[in-house]
């Protein structure tokens, strides 16, 4: 087999079957693959380094609120999920657990909640001692029944967690919510990926929580996916660990408490969000080589070109710069760089050399563009910028599109069939949530806005006054 017919572009379009085409591009841009274990997923370098650019970007960000990384143990004793009931109700089925020859059951973390408040409790010994802020980055295991997809539903994947320890609620509450804003902020600014922000309804908050927040994006096939949560988790960890302190006055008091994570997840939804029907499209602020150079090669012109390709590579080599000078021919290149979204392509030949220019082709738009060769480096990290700001102007559009504001179940049930996702008054009756269920073919209330409404209005499952207003969507 040649070169030339062992790569294998998508053959599916995003419009005609968008899982399909989810899952040739997650392998095709060799993201990620199937293990031999099933539920497990290969994450491959293309993949890892945009996970290296959202840790890079998010550190500096939660470090600059005080926050410090840790790491926990991976097994956790299986007493203690048993010392918060809630929260062992709530993950019960998706633990996995190995057995200890010693005699008590470990489990290998599907979050670590209960084996990090094991170890505040004996580190928290007065208000001197708090806020307490600790992020770890990891590896969590829950085994999923359902399907495995790549990035959105495995057994093991990666994530952030932060744990953080307040002597007071408002504290507890602020911090609770610009963890959130961050996370929002990140997804804008270096994904690109506009996302819903609000607050879990009860039936849907995380399992110990006395509430949770939110980020939702909005996916191409109109349904939602979660990208990042965070949760006021109250007293109650405080109060099954024994996690307690003495506040100026002396007395004894529990601490309030909150978790905040987002995981790997978050490569699926740039997927989703940018890709096209030529494979991946890469916000240049996560892609690891923003560049790549592919020369022109003419009979008699080989030297020329590839000298002042890699001329030119030299001056970009702060954008990790990819020279494509294998044997295949360029449009051959073309389309494995277009597949594995490079934002943007540098074409070189000898008629470019006698005009002392190159030709920038755009990954989003596929725009040609001739710029001078002594201005290219100015040229390039401008067009990035640009780049990156309409990748997000054209996934607002879109987003702020797929948002119908409905009154009833029959305009509930039109937005959900087209694809969209509906804005409706709720009650917050889990009657009414199991009914909205229901009646909109199996789409769900995903989280009520930060900034809700300021007029009363009826809930679109009981037609009762109601107060809130709620997304209303399928989900992943």
């Amino acid at each position: 087999m040649t070169k030339e017919k062992s790569q294998a572009g998508l053959n599916v379009k995003k419009s005609d079957d968008f899982s399909e085409w989810y899952n040739q591009v997650v392998q095709k841009a060799e993201l990620a693959d199937y293990s031999d274990v099933k539920g497990f997923m290969v994450i491959r370098p293309n993949a890892y380094s945009i996970w290296e650019a959202i840790q890079s970007y998010f550190d500096k960000r939660i470090k600059s609120l005080g926050v410090r990384n840790a790491y926990f143990p991976l097994l956790i004793p299986e007493s203690f999920f048993k010392k918060e009931a809630e929260h062992a109700k709530g993950f019960t089925p998706e633990v996995a657990w190995v057995s200890n020859r010693e005699g008590e059951r470990l489990a290998i973390r599907p979050t670590s909640e209960t084996i990090i408040y094991d170890s505040y409790s004996k580190w928290i010994r007065s208000w001197r001692d708090l806020p307490l802020r600790i992020n770890q980055w990891s590896n969590v295991v829950r085994w999923e029944t359902k399907a495995t997809r790549l990035f959105l539903r495995t057994r093991e994947f990666l994530w952030q967690e932060g744990h953080c320890v307040y002597s007071s609620r408002e504290e507890c509450d602020k911090e609770t919510l610009q963890f959130l804003k961050e996370y929002k902020k990140m997804c804008e600014e270096i994904l690109a990926i506009p996302v819903l922000a609000g607050r879990k309804t009860e039936k849907e908050k995380f399992s110990g929580a006395l509430y949770t927040l939110s980020i939702e994006g909005i996916m191409p096939d109109g349904k939602v996916l979660q990208m990042g949560t965070s949760h006021n988790l109250g007293q109650g960890f405080a109060k099954s660990f024994g996690i307690s302190f003495l506040d100026k006055n002396g007395k004894s008091g529990l601490p309030w408490q909150n978790s905040w994570g987002v995981s790997t997840r978050l490569i699926g939804a740039l997927t989703m969000a940018h890709g096209d029907d030529k494979g991946l499209v890469l916000p240049p602020k996560v892609a690891y080589n923003k560049v790549v150079i592919i020369p022109l090669l003419f009979k008699g012109e080989e030297k020329k070109v590839l000298a002042k390709s890699k001329e030119v590579a030299k001056k970009l080599e702060n954008l990790n710069p990819i020279l494509d000078d294998r044997d295949n021919t360029p449009g051959w290149k073309f389309n494995e760089h277009e597949l594995k979204g490079i934002p943007i392509r540098i074409e070189i030949g000898p008629k470019d050399i006698e005009k002392k220019q190159v030709v920038l082709v755009r990954r989003d738009t596929g725009k040609k563009i001739e710029v001078k060769e002594n201005s290219i480096r100015k040229e390039v990290e401008d067009l990035l910028e640009d780049i990156q700001d309409s990748l997000l102007k054209k996934a607002k559009k879109d987003f702020d599109e797929k948002i119908v504001e409905v009154k009833d179940t029959l305009e509930l049930k039109k937005t959900i069939s087209n694809q969209k996702v509906a804005l409706a008054f709720f009650c917050g009756k889990n009657t009414c949530e199991e009914n909205i269920k229901e009646k909109a073919d199996g789409a769900k209330t995903i989280n009520m806005p930060l900034e809700g409404r300021k007029k009363d209005g009826k809930c679109v499952a009981c037609g009762k006054s109601a107060k809130e207003v709620v997304y209303i969507a399928k989900s992943y």
